[in-house]
Order: C-alpha cells, then sequence, then structure tokens
C-alpha cells in the first residue's frame, strides 16, 4: 500500500532532508557504514509502508524508527563491532583516535552523544526517541562524557 493514495509525499525532498542526518545517527549507533546504510533504508521502507496519513512531523517519525532498527540490529547475536573502518574520512590521526575512542563507548551510549551534540535533540527528546527517561539519558551523557574525558587524557 502507498502511503502517496493518502496524501501527497515529496519524497525526493523528505529523502533529500533526512538522509545525511539519518546515517550520521545510525553510524554513530551501530559503528559500521553497511551496517548504517541498511537501517537508513529501512527507514524509508517503513515510512512508505507504516507511516501514518496525520503525520506532522515525518523527521521525528523517520529518527524514532531508525533508532529503533539500529537497537534491533544491535541485539542480533552475529554482530561485532570491530575497529574504525578505513572508509570513514578522518584528515589526521589525532581526529582518527578521537572517533576511535567515541566507537569504543558502548552503542547506547554513543547514541546519547550523537544524537544530543550532534542532532541538537534535548534530554527529553532522547528519551522519547529511545524508549526511556530523561534521567536515563542524563545519565548515560554523564558517563559517556567522563569516559571519552579519560580517554583523551591518555
Amino acid at each position: 500500500m502507498s502511503r502517496t493514495s493518502n496524501r501527497p509525499v515529496d519524497w525526493e525532498m523528505l529523502v533529500t532532508h533526512n538522509k545525511t542526518r539519518l546515517y550520521r545517527a545510525a553510524l554513530a549507533i551501530l559503528g559500521d557504514p553497511h551496517e548504517a546504510e541498511d537501517a537508513v533504508q529501512d527507514a524509508f521502507v517503513r515510512y512508505l509502508e507504516k507511516a501514518p496519513a496525520d503525520l506532522e512531523a515525518p523527521s521525528a517519525w523517520l529518527m524514532r524508527v531508525l533508532v529503533n532498527g539500529c537497537k534491533s540490529r544491535l541485539r542480533l547475536a552475529w554482530r561485532r563491532v570491530g575497529p574504525l573502518p578505513d572508509t570513514l574520512p578522518a584528515p589526521g590521526p589525532e581526529e582518527r583516535q578521537e572517533l576511535e575512542e567515541l566507537f569504543s563507548l558502548p552503542p547506547e551510549d554513543r547514541a546519547v552523544i550523537h544524537l544530543h551534540y550532534y542532532e541538537g535533540y534535548s534530554t527529553n527528546e532522547i528519551a522519547q526517541l529511545l524508549g526511556c527517561r530523561p534521567g536515563t539519558v542524563r545519565s548515560r551523557l554523564s558517563r559517556a562524557r567522563e569516559r571519552l574525558r579519560k580517554l583523551l587524557e591518555l
């Protein structure tokens, strides 16, 4: 069933406006470029299949679906996060080391760091996206900041 029959959607603009931010969020959570691409594609497919016709904020809906999809991918038994891929652009060794340290954080900590600092979501909004309490988000942010601080001091 196509969503276009319910209400006209400028599909090209929706994809163009959201693909990069969704990819960055998926990459921050999953740590693998190929899985991140798949997660973004899955989010857009879900939009076509299941988004409500009276949806007011498609970008927020897409981010929620993406985060849930990433969480599902992380639960898969075969999934392992390896070292940072060489294909990820990092101009210098220092920046690459910082990215390695960011990717060494647990996925739930990477998710809150990315959503807060790169996407600009508040702790309450992140809590809604991740399906947890705002206090949990604040704890994860604090724990991730402290861990990154210690890693970067070494």
